[in-house]
């Protein structure tokens, strides 16, 4: 089977939460909201706290009496106000975003997780205006900035391309980075450049990285990845396994051809963070479109 669909929405990319953004200028709605609003804190190190599995949130009231421009404005939940603020001196439980398992993360949490990473990512850089130098002051409750002249900037998003190439039948290339664990493959990604398509930045990456030439190039979807701010768009493409492997941009350390065998043994074993080194494979995390994208493909033979 050439062609297949995802089996699933990828988990980062489930959200419930009603984000409001008629009201993200309106002061008095904000200000009349901030009294009863819930607040996620998160550290410099991308923290949050769990408690029981369940995600966090403080009342707003606690950080200052009206909206905090060091806060952003993620949404409306039951009529609720949620906002997001950066807290260096967060304690309790905290837990790494890219450590949870599935079972931690239902859509509530991804939606409010993946917004409230990526604004306040994004403002960790944007102080000052990327032309002439000048500061820029929070707007429209975190959701953009703005110069003394009124310019305004939005928060960058970067596009990536993240591509499962298999054969067209049972075998399906994996890759590891020289960071990783001995074990760890999963799929090549990279980010789209300027004046470039998406179908083109496919063809040039895993020419890149593995030196393959790929066809057949198919859109699966896509997933926000707030590390710090990128979108995982989600493709597959088939390639020929005789065509010789050639790491050429040296960000890959190893790449091999895996059966649709061995890739649902190792889905059977769970991901990563198990770090057996017998273990032959091991695959992505499942908060990663990478996961989303191998299951769906091993499920399709």
């Amino acid at each position: 089977m050439s062609a297949f669909q995802l089996n699933g929405v990828p988990l980062l990319s489930r959200s419930v939460i009603d984000r409001a953004e008629e009201i993200r200028r309106d002061e008095q709605a904000l200000r009349a909201g901030w009294g009863t609003a819930k607040l996620l804190r998160i550290n410099r190190r991308g923290q949050v706290r769990f408690d029981n599995g369940a995600l966090v949130l403080d009342v707003a009231v606690e950080l200052s009496v009206e909206p905090s421009r060091d806060a952003v404005f993620l949404g409306i939940e039951e009529g609720v106000h949620v906002w997001a603020v950066r807290d260096p001196d967060l304690q309790g439980k905290l837990t790494d975003l890219r450590m949870l398992a599935s079972s931690s993360i239902d859509d509530r949490t991804a939606g409010l997780l993946s917004a409230a990473f990526a604004l306040l990512n994004w403002h960790d850089k944007a102080a000052f205006n990327s032309v002439d130098g000048t500061v820029t002051t929070v707007s429209k409750a975190g959701w953009s900035r703005v110069t003394e002249n009124g310019h305004e900037e939005f928060p960058r998003i970067d596009p990536a391309v993240i591509c499962l190439i298999h054969d067209g039948g049972d075998r399906a290339l994996l890759a590891r980075q020289h960071s990783w664990p001995k074990s760890l493959f999963s799929l090549l990604a990279g980010f789209v450049e300027a004046g470039e398509s998406l179908e083109r930045c496919v063809e040039r990456e895993m020419r890149e990285e593995v030196g393959l030439d790929v066809r057949e190039i198919s859109y699966l979807g896509s997933q926000p990845w707030p590390f710090p701010r990128s979108l995982m768009l989600g493709f597959a493409a088939v390639a020929d396994p005789a065509q010789p492997l050639v790491f050429s941009d040296g960000e890959i350390a190893e790449a091999g051809w895996f059966t649709r065998a061995e890739v649902r043994a190792a889905l059977a074993v769970g991901d990563w963070s198990a770090r057996d080194e017998r273990t032959r494979l091991l695959l992505p995390g499942s908060i990663s479109i990478a996961r989303t994208i191998v299951e769906s493909w091993a499920a399709a033979g």
